[in-house]
């Protein structure tokens, strides 16, 4: 069992935890100058909630255990404390050592993961690298022969390196698990385990989740010594700014509907996700037929094609970026205007990670899923998880009738003592005994 210094009070108060709500700058946090600069720098002003409820706990090195969605600030409320306790600490990292470790699902997460250590960090000696699949690992080697404060790391690539003596964790200060749910969905499952048995019983572990299913909640029972638990949305929750809307189309109109939409002067910047790879590059292709500039990003592209289509959309010199679920969690784009649904997803919790793409720190956006007469079945898992129904848009020139199966999203009341099953697709009661 991880050991960690045990320093919160996990029984604050109301009144304590209100407090966090009123911060207003990063200076009521404790952080050391340097960081602060480099705070200023960025335009931080005022700390998120998940910031304010974790960083000063952080600094003084309990665990955490953290529900929060995409675009709460969650990097920050790890990084900086993280930052902090590393440069206090005055300790030099060792030849192919990592003192603080942070493992994620993605390579474009673990590259955005790492930038905003080297933004928050700029002014302090520490050393950070990352290592992912997809590229030559002969600089990141390079990198690890050194020793390194900070690692960021996807799981098969870190294994990899472990496997051949270029990185050992013996040494570990600091260890974080980022997006553990979607850690699972990709079946890394058993690659973490492989690392948590290796990790030192004395260091500081933080673990961070979207949602909290009972094996995402067993795991971090497994790894946390009386953590501090935050949770600033419920789980699996969509963010209030987030303005939902699904349109009933066939699958045969899909296409023109999207541009009939990308017309429009108000989408600014589009993320639109399908289900599969090849319906990605397929969208991309019927865009560039109606000139309409997209690119894709999906598994089967290179690691250097990925990079060049998510700079491209970054800048603003591609308006639109077609997408795979493996995207939903590794882009981080300020400025997106809308998200758009042309598949609904195969897990409704992909549902909430695709549209947490827009609506970030605060902002508005837009979410706009398309159903066809197939994905009625997904539309009622979505609503199931998000304990609402989305609103139909109905002023679009494909509209297909909603049927009426679709709504409500709650299951139907049925009276004490009856029961159904479901036969050739339709419900039929049981006859009473």
């Amino acid at each position: 069992m991880p050991s960690a210094n045990r320093c919160c009070d996990h029984g604050r108060t109301a009144i304590e935890k209100r407090k966090y709500k009123l911060l207003e700058s990063f200076n009521q946090l404790q952080l050391m100058e340097p960081i602060q600069r480099a705070l200023r720098e960025l335009n931080y002003q005022k700390p998120t909630p998940i910031q304010a409820q974790s960083i000063p706990h952080l600094i003084k090195g309990c665990d955490i255990l953290g529900c929060a969605q995409t675009g709460t600030g969650k990097t920050a409320a790890f990084a900086l404390p993280i930052l902090q306790r590393l440069a206090l600490s005055q300790r030099r990292s060792k030849p192919r050592s990592a003192r603080c470790l942070v493992l994620t699902p993605t390579r474009e997460l673990a590259q955005q993961i790492a930038q905003s250590f080297r933004d928050y960090g700029r002014y302090l000696r520490l050393s950070m690298t990352v290592v992912y699949g997809g590229v030559g690992q002969v600089p990141q080697v390079r990198s690890c022969a050194r020793g390194v404060d900070v690692l960021v790391a996807t799981p098969g690539r870190l294994l990899d390196l472990m496997g051949q003596g270029h990185i050992r964790l013996d040494r570990l200060e600091i260890f974080v698990l980022d997006e553990a749910d979607r850690m699972l969905d990709m079946g890394f499952l058993p690659d973490i385990k492989k690392v948590l048995a290796v990790l030192p019983a004395q260091r500081q572990t933080m673990f961070f989740s979207a949602t909290m299913p009972p094996a995402i909640a067993h795991l971090a029972d497994s790894m946390l010594v009386e953590p501090l638990k935050v949770a600033v949305t419920p789980t699996a929750t969509p963010v209030e700014s987030i303005d939902q809307q699904v349109l009933f189309v066939s699958q045969s109109n899909k296409r023109d509907l999207l541009a009939f939409f990308l017309k429009k002067s108000e989408v600014a910047r589009a993320l639109v996700f399908t289900r599969t790879k090849h319906g990605a590059d397929r969208v991309v292709r019927q865009l560039g037929q109606i000139q309409v500039q997209a690119e894709s990003i999906h598994g089967n592209k290179s690691q250097n094609a990925r990079q060049a289509a998510l700079q491209k959309f970054r800048s603003g010199r591609t308006r639109v970026l077609v997408a795979t679920d493996i995207a939903a969690r590794g882009i981080d784009v300020e400025g997106i205007s809308h998200v758009i649904n042309y598949d609904l997803p195969n897990e409704p919790e992909c549902y909430v990670h695709r549209i947490g793409r827009t609506g970030r720190a605060g902002a508005d956006g837009i979410a706009l899923s398309f159903c066809d007469s197939t994905e009625r079945a997904s539309l009622r898992a979505i609503e199931r998880l998000i304990h609402r129904s989305v609103p139909v848009l109905e002023d679009h020139p494909y509209k297909m009738a909603a049927p009426a199966a679709v709504r409500p999203a709650k299951k139907p009341f049925r009276p004490a003592g009856t029961h159904q099953r479901k036969r050739f697709g339709k419900s039929r009661p049981r006859p009473a005994a």
